[in-house]
């Protein structure tokens, strides 16, 4: 049973019982397993159990009913049992955990998006890291009496704001076009292996933000960016492809055909977007792809930043 199955199944036994003295702050909290951990992006397995995993949950409050009710509900959440399903739940500090347990919607959201809410300014967005989106929107929230979380949290689950994938689109291919296309050659010429292997890695780390900004979906934290691919409906055959170019040695004939796949998987992106609209023809030429994709942004202040402000 995966983790955040497990994690609701306790709830349900137990946690909803902590509301039983507080009926009129069970309208107004919300209760779900959203944030980090590979339990909440539903990736969790056997090894997963080995560190930070917790078969606990969340409780967000508005700001007003933690103080109030905050520190008690705190502590009745710390009382719940500490075994369950054959599982031990980790330690909590006498006000709860960090990733766990009470705390408000406003402070769960800084902690990841820099402020209590969306983003209300358009720059803002680039700024924010793609996995810590990722982060606010993963899981699942089993209760929301005020819906307050779920509003921020359904707006967030939209995705960036269309001009901004376009800017982070545009930065990731020209570190592609840089990597992959460019430097990756010269340090195999240059006998510089580890630099060239350096230079694959950054390809295929910009090639993975470039699917998942092409797929509507925020990237999660690098070591989950492989697994997340493989439920991605464009571009998730990729991942052997992209998988094959980290295991490939670089001697001349392995060099060669690493050269061969990354044209070949510049190519099937920019197939996609074509089919986006975002360059209006086809091929390997990231370069060149990358300020086509800028020269699409309708605003002008996002359009004229430096081509690299969206990594």
């Amino acid at each position: 049973m995966k983790g955040l199955e497990i994690c609701e199944k306790y709830y349900r036994l137990y946690g909803e019982s902590l509301f039983e003295k507080y009926p009129e702050l069970m309208r107004r909290a919300a209760t779900g397993l959203v944030g980090e951990g590979s339990e909440c992006l539903g990736f969790d397995d056997e090894i997963s159990r080995d560190h930070d995993f917790d078969f606990g949950f969340c409780i967000w409050l508005t700001d007003e009913d933690e103080r109030d009710y905050g520190f008690a509900l705190s502590r009745a959440y710390a009382s719940l049992p500490k075994e369950f399903m054959g599982l031990k739940r980790a330690a909590d500090s006498p006000v709860g955990g960090s990733r766990r347990g009470v705390m408000t919607i406003g402070g769960f959201y800084q902690k990841f998006l820099g402020g209590k809410t969306v983003p209300d300014e358009l720059h803002r967005w680039l700024y924010i890291p793609s996995y810590a989106l990722s982060a606010a929107t993963n899981g699942k929230v089993f209760y929301d009496g005020l819906g307050s979380f779920s509003q921020i949290r359904e707006q967030l689950k939209k995705g960036y704001p269309e001009d901004i994938r376009r800017k982070k689109i545009a930065s990731n291919l020209v570190m592609m076009a840089q990597t992959g296309q460019y430097n990756y050659v010269r340090c195999v010429k240059r006998g510089e292996t580890g630099a060239a292997g350096i230079a694959i890695a950054q390809f295929v780390r910009h090639a993975l933000s470039v699917i998942y900004l092409l797929n509507g979906v925020y990237e999660p934290f690098y070591k989950w960016a492989y697994r997340g691919l493989r439920d991605l409906p464009i571009l998730s055959d990729l991942e052997l492809t992209l998988t094959g170019l980290t295991e490939l040695g670089n001697s001349k004939t392995e060099a060669a055909e690493k050269s061969e796949i990354i044209d070949d998987t510049a190519n099937l992106i920019s197939r996609v977007l074509k089919e986006q609209g975002l360059i209006t023809e086809t091929g390997i030429d990231l370069e060149s792809f990358s300020y086509r994709v800028n020269d699409r942004i309708s605003d002008c202040n996002i359009r004229n930043m430096h081509i690299m402000e969206g990594l």
